[in-house]
């Protein structure tokens, strides 16, 4: 289904709505705007296969924009924001765009995109008027009452958030359905695994250019659910906004747990009570955290895994992970396999590289065939991986210990910088928290902490020491840091993710 279906049959009903400005569209409203520029798009010559990208804050008109190329074989590609123009310029470059879409609110970064990708065709702005840009609402109107005779499928192409290097461009193929049809498998497993349907308010905090807050908005939509957007995560206003709106299921990332748990007190001034799921995923999530927020919110929470390419995925319930502490739970998108660099696989229990097997490959990576080429087991081009390494238990259930590049090895042993990481997340010192391996002449690499202090906390050299020891009396000895360095702020990315190989480069750049 797509947002046509209840614009007949309920045509009034809230499709989304903005948390802060109050703003709503409706589902007669967002298909007509989609319908309108699906059109629009098509008079200025693009075709099925074809790649618009979007520049935008949280907006409702993201939905306009997304909505039109699945309705018209088109492939969106949603650019960050937060990236310097440089980089963001180089998305819309790299994934051959001839539209851009761009907000009026981002100003600067709007005009010096245009400028700098003028390889794109046409370019609209909406919210305001930008430099080099034409009217967004003048676009549509140019449109009239007209409809696509064929509304093929599209699809997104986002890009890697560039965690371990430079943002890469995730290219499905595109399914061969209309968009009213049925045969995404995606949608599909939503429904199946996560109930969604016409009577959730599903609550979105994060950034929209994101895969799964995109993703997962559209997928609400194709259920007929409503959207509540907020403008920008900040834990007092989610919890205002699930209290304000009724919301019946959320989606977080850890760091979010983390930060509405740090409001201590203040948190249990909301009404949390319509809540039936809380969804996370995008990021390891410490047992402790999770715990604390089973405790709080109930057995609600269900973790998913999986990424961008959409080359797997699992699932697990608050019920299983109390009885699976740690799992991100069993595949439900192909079997998982557990292989050495060697691509030999391993017996249950043994930490390798996580493959997903599937029928055809899910995926490429847009205008990089070697980087495509390294995801694929040697023996099998239809496992891939994304770099994750974990293991799996005697029940199937999946355990993920880190990333393969941010893996230490000190002194010949394997040390994974998420168990530390998590050993120290809740400290009460602690507000942020990262783990890297830096040069060490006798034992190759040694474990350093790098740690964002709590308002009110001054770093010491006993208030180190203390970090240690809690980290030893958590995990052995030889994974505790040896050194803790404070610093004013971690590089996080606004879904959360730690971009490590940021904070990796700094040291490497300081010779530490």
């Amino acid at each position: 289904m797509y947002p046509g279906t209840f614009s007949i049959t309920t045509p009034d009903k809230p499709a989304v709505i903005m948390a802060g400005s109050g703003r709503v569209v409706t589902y007669r409203e967002l298909d007509d705007a989609s319908r309108q520029l699906a059109v629009a798009l098509h008079d200025l010559g693009l075709r099925k296969g074809d790649v618009v990208a979007m520049l935008s804050d949280n907006a409702a008109e993201c939905f306009t924009i997304y909505w039109a190329a699945l309705r018209s074989g088109l492939y969106l590609t949603a650019i960050n924001f937060h990236l310097t123009a440089d980089e963001a310029a180089y998305i819309a470059q790299d994934s051959g765009a001839k539209v851009l879409i761009g907000s009026a609110h981002l100003g600067d970064l709007a005009e010096e995109v245009r400028r700098l990708t003028p390889s794109i065709g046409s370019a609209y702005s909406f919210g305001g008027a930008l430099e080099g840009y034409a009217s967004f609402e003048d676009l549509l109107a140019s449109s009239g009452d007209r409809e696509l005779a064929e509304q093929p499928r599209g699809s997104d192409m986002l890009y890697s958030s560039g965690t371990t290097g430079r943002p890469k461009g995730v290219k499905p193929p595109l399914l061969p359905i209309a968009v009213d049809q049925p045969g995404d498998p995606l949608t599909g497993l939503v429904g199946k695994a996560f109930g969604i349907n016409a009577s959730d308010v599903y609550l979105s905090p994060a950034p929209i250019y994101h895969a799964a807050p995109l993703r997962w908005c559209g997928f609400v939509h194709a259920y007929g659910g409503t959207v509540v957007v907020l403008e920008r995560f900040k834990a007092v206003e989610m919890l205002a906004a699930i209290e304000k709106f009724q919301v019946t299921v959320t989606q977080v990332v850890p760091t979010m747990f983390v930060r509405m748990l740090q409001l201590e007190d203040r948190r249990f001034s909301y009404d949390v009570s319509s809540l039936r799921m809380a969804i996370h995923a995008a990021a390891p999530c410490p047992p402790d955290v999770k715990e604390m927020m089973i405790d709080w919110w109930g057995p609600i929470l269900v973790e998913y895994y999986s990424s961008t390419e959409g080359n797997g995925l699992t699932v697990i319930t608050s019920t299983e992970w109390l009885t699976k502490r740690g799992s991100v739970g069993r595949s439900m998108l192909g079997p998982v396999h557990i292989c050495a660099e060697s691509g030999d696989e391993l017996a249950s229990g043994e930490p390798g590289l996580v493959y997903f097997e599937r029928e055809t490959r899910p995926f490429s990576y847009h205008n990089d065939p070697e980087k495509t080429a390294q995801t694929e087991h040697p023996d099998h081009p239809n496992w891939t991986t994304v770099g994750d390494i974990g293991y799996v238990d005697g029940d199937g259930y999946l355990f993920l210990t880190d990333r393969q590049s941010f893996m230490i090895i000190s002194g010949g042993v394997n040390i994974y910088p998420r168990e530390v990481e998590d050993a120290l997340t809740l400290h009460p010192a602690v507000f942020d928290v990262a783990v890297i391996g830096v040069p060490d002449p006798a034992l190759g690499q040694e474990v350093k902490a790098v740690v964002q202090l709590r308002d009110g906390v001054s770093g010491s050299a006993a208030l180190a020491y203390q970090l240690i020891e809690h980290a030893k009396s958590q995990v052995a000895a030889f994974k505790a840091p040896k050194t803790v360095d404070f610093v004013s702020q971690l590089p996080r990315s606004e879904t959360g993710k730690l971009v490590k190989r940021l904070l990796v480069a700094q040291y490497a750049a300081a010779g530490l």
